[in-house]
Formats: structure tokens, sequence, C-alpha cells
């Protein structure tokens, strides 16, 4: 299994951080987690055919992680048409202005009718042969999710957006052994996290979806602290094999 970070910004892009958008690839297939970010332009220059994207799935329908959907989903309409990716949305309501602006910048022509773009709820949102997906809701907004993903026999936690750690950090990172945890804190600051992150039994932690104001807290928290974890911050085009 393999991650690649293609945008770790908080809200709004900075100048060399993108908004929030993760690529997993398991066997030859990817799954991408949240699309903050015009992703297109990064599977072309990577040699990664979009008919080999499997999943699209958004952790909450904040447009830094969404904004990138109508791109993504525009080309695969009218041009990728060998791929059929699911696009996963968090609550229903992100559908119908979803295909509303496709078929508004197309002119009125009707969609693909293979195009699949569907809603999920707590619970397992998608499994196939190769990962399994978990959704588990927290209290950042109404329809908002962190993902346990399991892959070749090992789990990754998104947190997503938290309203705080001590709050709704998820329960499941406490029970299982996770081989890493990514943990978005544009909310509040990096070191109100590690209290949890000492409860676990992750492998790895790394921030993500960090303000620039915050940015520095967390990458002197990577060198200043020992912990039981290998810790630390990601950053655009961050790659990682797990």
């Amino acid at each position: 299994m393999k991650l690649i970070f293609i945008g770790t910004s908080h809200g709004v892009p900075e100048a060399s951080r993108r908004c929030s958008s993760c690529i997993l690839e398991v066997n030859g297939f990817y799954y991408l987690v949240d699309m903050g970010t015009q992703v297109v332009e990064d599977l072309r220059k990577r040699g990664i055919a979009i008919d080999s994207v499997r999943l699209v799935i958004c952790t909450h329908p904040h447009g830094d992680h969404t904004d990138g959907l109508i791109s993504f989903v525009d080309l695969v309409n009218w041009y990728f048409k060998t791929a059929n990716p699911l696009i996963l949305l968090p609550g229903s309501r992100l559908i119908p202005p979803l295909r509303a602006w496709l078929i508004a910048t197309t002119d009125g022509k009707p969609l693909r009718e293979d195009l699949r773009i569907a809603s999920f709820g707590e619970g397992v949102a998608y499994e196939d042969e190769n990962l399994r997906v978990t959704a588990i809701k927290t209290k950042h907004c109404e329809n908002s999710f962190a993902f346990l993903i399991e892959a070749e026999g090992k789990k990754v936690l998104f947190t997503g957006d938290l309203c705080h750690p001590s709050v709704d950090f998820p329960q499941v990172a406490f029970e299982t052994e996770l081989e890493l945890i990514v943990c978005e804190t544009a909310h509040f600051s990096p070191d109100d996290c590690v209290s949890c992150f000492d409860k676990t039994k992750a492998k790895r932690v790394l921030h993500t979806h960090v303000n620039d104001q915050r940015w520095g807290d967390a990458l002197s928290l990577q060198s200043a602290v020992e912990h039981p974890y290998e810790y630390g911050a990601a950053f655009d085009g961050m790659e990682l094999s797990l």
C-alpha cells in the first residue's frame, strides 16, 4: 500500500501547499481520499491511468475537501470514458448540485448513464478485493467522518476535520493497531492531539491540514518530544510505502 499526499494545507491553498487530498495505491488501483484540489493533473503527471481510479471519497462537504470534484467528474464524464470510479459523498445533498453543475457546463447535455455518484453514512462505506473503508462519525459538521482504511493486512486512520481531539478523536484509534494516523489539525493546536496519540497503538502519526500559523508548531513537536511512535507532519508530494 502506498500513500501520496497531494494537498496538506488548511482551508485555503498556501504557496507550497494545496487543499486536502490523498491518493492510496493498492495492487495497481487507486483510491482518493478528499478532493480539495484538482487532482487530475497530478494523476496525469504521475502516469496514473484515470481508469485505474476505483474510488473518490470525501470526509465532509466543505469546499477545501470537495472543490476538485467538479474538474475530476467533468473529465470522467466526457473524456476519460473508460474510467468508472465510484464517487462517494458524505450525505446526499451534494449530489444534485454536482450533477446540475456538470450539465450546465456541457450545454445541457445529459451525463453518462453509468456515471456513479452516491452517498454514504456511518459504517462500512466501501469494500472491494483490495481495501475496505469504514466511516466513523465526527462532530466537525453535520456530515463529517473519519475513515478507517484496511488494506494488505494494515490499518490507516484518516481523522478528517475534528471538532477537537478531546471531543471526537475516533475511539477505534485506542482499540486497534494502526500503521498510521493522518490527523487533520486546522482547528486546534497540534500539541492538543499528543495526549490522544500517546494512548493509541499507532506506529506512526502525521499531522496534515495545518494552517501556516501552526505549521511551525507541528514541525517543532516532531523533534522536541520523544514518542512511542514515529511522529511528524505531512507535506505536499510526500510518499509513504506502508
